[in-house]
């Protein structure tokens, strides 16, 4: 398996052989790469300035960026049924979208157009908010705004707007029924694009109706989901104290009503960033860096070797 990882200096080409991984080479030193997607041969890597695309592995890289007004990359995402229809979540807050190879990116004002509305913000950033995570199904995407609220397109992404139980305004405690404003990430179940998954400032949000209404199904703070296409009511997250604090890895085999801790993972002054899937395997990468592996099969998670300050990492999809 091959996987690349985006890395505060750069994206690291790694090779697996065997039970070991293998460094097969560094691009786009000196750049602070904060996302990576990959799929039909080409690899786009997101930066804080902007996005760098490559057709050869990695080896050598040109600029992506045309209509991108927006520089600071936060997330990247593709449809897996769409060839050449690509997302883009920027900080400030706002949503591109690239229906040619992200070779031109168009904004989709109304999201710029809610940050201002409703005054997103984030604590640690002089700038109004971001888009940090989205997820797809048909015609249905989700977007991930934090600290402000979750959005819904129902025309693949051609256009924007608050999911019903999301009210637009930073609420760090909601009425019942409705989702925590600090959204940090998304999922859609494979099976149907109402049922979706929000990790929060307060806790993982489930909803069965497309975002209408929503259920906390575990109270803390939390960055990371994934949801196992093959059956809804597996779950694997990352729960935490707080920012940074008492961090582990969660998982769940009845849709979240009860859930098993990993004695392996668990740390005390980090936690988890983001859950990706590579190959056959699930990544955890870390708010220090560091990157887990979990292969198919049973087990607990295995460190990864030392790279950098690991952000993101994608395979070759």
């Amino acid at each position: 398996m091959n996987i690349w990882l985006a890395t505060q200096d750069g994206v690291v080409h790694m090779a697996g052989e065997g039970s070991s991984w293998v460094e097969k080479g560094r691009s786009l030193v000196g750049r602070h790469v904060t996302s990576i997607i990959a799929r039909q041969g080409v690899i786009l890597a997101g930066t804080t300035d902007g996005i760098q695309r490559s057709d050869d592995q990695g080896r050598t890289w040109q600029d992506a960026s045309a209509g991108l007004s927006e520089r600071h990359v936060r997330w990247l995402a593709y449809h897996p049924g769409v060839s050449d229809l690509e997302l883009v979540g920027t900080e400030p807050a706002a949503v591109f979208i690239s229906e040619d190879g992200a070779r031109s990116w168009q904004e989709r004002p109304e999201v710029a157009a809610l940050c201002r509305q409703y005054g997103w913000m984030l604590p640690y950033s002089p700038n109004a908010g971001c888009i940090r995570g989205f997820a797809v199904h048909g015609d249905r995407m989700y977007a991930a705004a934090e600290d402000g609220a979750l959005l819904r397109s129902d025309d693949r992404g051609q256009s924007w707007a608050l999911a019903p139980g999301s009210p637009g305004r930073r609420i760090h405690q909601p009425p019942p029924g409705q989702i925590h404003s600090d959204v940090h990430s998304v999922a859609v179940h494979a099976s149907d694009p109402d049922l979706v998954l929000a990790p929060t400032g307060g806790g993982l949000f489930r909803s069965d109706d497309g975002g209408a209404g929503w259920q906390n199904i575990y109270r803390c703070y939390c960055r990371a989901v994934w949801w196992d296409p093959a059956d809804a009511d597996h779950l694997i997250f990352g729960p935490a104290d707080g920012v940074d604090r008492i961090g582990r890895i969660a998982e769940s085999h009845d849709g979240g009503a009860t859930w098993h801790e990993w004695p392996d993972a668990a740390w005390a002054r980090h936690m988890v960033e983001r859950l990706q899937p590579a190959g056959d395997s699930l990544f955890a990468v870390l708010s220090n860096g560091s990157w887990l592996q979990k292969r198919p099969g049973g087990g607990g998670w295995q460190p990864c070797p030392a790279v950098g300050w690991v952000t993101a990492l994608t395979g070759m999809g």
